[in-house]
């Protein structure tokens, strides 16, 4: 009898099997985050066929989305095909692509007016364990090395501390959005940072997909170039390591940082 994991993958070769959904792929790949409006006059379509042939691309997690005020962004999820390769051609090699397997990077985008970085993991837990994983101090020091502390109250503070014993938070911020376990919203600033300086925002977004979790990290207000490429290599190794927390009950380190340096 097929498993879930044939099913999700019948929907990925049915998605590929279309040239025009092969075209939208190209296109998101070149210039990711794009709207249905920008996909139609790249493509030359309708709104109605770019619409039925993203839902498919969606269906089969070949393509995630991010809503932005009344816009929706559509983004490029590679994470099925490496899957594909893990499978049938990269079986014996590279297990740090194993370890990855349910991370999907974002790429940026340079336009100011959308999220700076996001990314989309997969995780077969629940919402409410992604949730308590996201806001209990002792459980995120077990795959952050940092634990998160607040109250968890809209406009109450919040700090991500060392859990060396030294009392030193590494970043702070504001409770903006509590929806519990659907979507938690925070500012992030250096602690020493000065009034003038404007936090960065980072949104996590958790939903049921099919019978495991999405949590979509998006990342806002990125200050330059260098802050970008720390929140690329950051968010990939901590969701790397909360996927093997949950799941396994063990993190893949205990410095989510030492898998990318």
């Amino acid at each position: 009898m097929p498993s879930d994991r044939d099913t999700d993958l019948d929907r990925v070769f049915k998605a590929l099997a279309d040239p025009t959904r092969r075209y939208l792929l190209d296109q998101l790949h070149d210039h990711n985050g794009q709207t249905l409006g920008e996909l139609c006059e790249r493509v030359a379509m309708t709104r109605q066929s770019a619409t039925q042939h993203l839902a498919l691309l969606e269906a089969a997690n070949l393509v995630s989305t991010v809503r932005r005020g009344r816009e929706k962004l559509h983004y490029l999820n590679p994470v099925p095909l490496q899957e594909i390769q893990e499978r049938w051609i990269d079986k014996f090699e590279r297990p740090m692509l194993r370890a990855l397997s349910a991370i999907k990077k974002e790429a940026e985008l340079a336009m100011s007016d959308k999220p700076s970085h996001v990314y989309v993991t997969y995780i077969q837990s629940t919402p409410e364990k992604v949730w308590q994983a996201l806001t209990d101090a002792d459980i995120s020091a077990r795959y952050w090395g940092h634990a998160n502390v607040s109250d968890w109250q809209v406009g109450s503070t919040w700090a991500h501390e060392r859990i060396d014993g030294s009392g030193i938070s590494d970043a702070v911020g504001t409770v903006e959005v509590v929806d519990p376990p659907r979507r938690l919203v925070t500012t992030w600033k250096a602690p020493d940072a000065g009034p003038e300086v404007e936090p960065s925002q980072v949104t996590f977004d958790i939903e049921y997909s099919g019978q495991i979790v999405r949590l979509t990290v998006t990342h806002e207000n990125l200050t330059d170039e260098a802050e970008r490429a720390a929140v690329e290599k950051g968010w990939a190794a901590v969701m790397s390591n909360m996927k093997s927390l949950l799941e396994t009950g063990k993190p893949l380190s205990q410095d989510p940082w030492e898998m990318y340096r």
